[in-house]
């Protein structure tokens, strides 16, 4: 499917999503049809979201790029996501920050830790840590994180996850309240209690479910 996958890239540059060296060679490098099941990897070079059971789903590359673009990824990084999914975000993220940075990936979904985990490996990332817990509350253990990637939607941007953001960090999350009013929301942390943000245009994402986030009879 190498065809496949360099004909993406090139439409997600000519289309203006891709624009960073470094984030064009993780697209090009990493095997998006490792990262979804078998029975749809067809569509693995689609520009769609994707489903991958369990209520999730994985992001159109376009709005992956997106996410990328928005947060400048560089080597040596240390990263936090928020929504392993399958593990295709904390793959382009790893191949984006190499083996000098850290990427931490939190999922709360059981199956999906396993998926997630046997994926990484599978395409040489097996270095990333993912963890099973509530992504709303973070990662402390290992913080402060260079940047914090959250792939699934908040009403707010959780507080803990601002708190755990090195200064001069950069957080990107999809931030509404409801499934069809979102927008994709960077908040760069300028001193302890002063945030910046910006906004990257609207977005449709999965609910963020835990404590600082939406609850499961949402």
């Amino acid at each position: 499917m190498l065809k496949e996958r360099e004909n993406l890239v090139y439409n997600l540059i000519h289309w203006g999503y891709l624009k960073k060296p470094e984030i064009i060679t993780a697209f090009r490098k990493v095997p998006r049809e490792e990262f979804i099941p078998k029975e749809i990897r067809e569509y693995a070079y689609a520009d769609q979201p994707l489903h991958i059971g369990h209520s999730q789903t994985i992001s159109a590359p376009s709005m992956i790029a997106i996410m990328m673009e928005s947060l400048g990824l560089a080597k040596g990084m240390k990263v936090l996501e928020i929504g392993a999914g399958s593990g295709y975000n904390a793959a382009i993220t790893a191949e984006i920050v190499g083996s000098g940075g850290m990427v931490v990936t939190v999922e709360r979904v059981q199956e999906l830790v396993k998926f997630a985990k046997q994926n990484l490996k599978k395409a040489g990332y097996g270095w990333v840590e993912v963890v099973e817990g509530d992504g709303t509350l973070g990662y402390n253990e290992k913080a402060p994180w260079d940047r914090i990637l959250v792939t699934a939607c908040a009403p707010d941007i959780p507080k803990p996850l601002l708190q755990q953001l090195k200064v001069g960090g950069k957080l990107g999350a999809p931030v509404g309240k409801h499934y069809m009013y979102q927008t994709w929301t960077v908040a760069e942390k300028l001193g302890d209690d002063k945030i910046k943000i910006t906004e990257h245009g609207g977005c449709s994402f999965v609910p963020l479910v835990g404590k600082h986030g939406w609850g499961e009879e949402d």
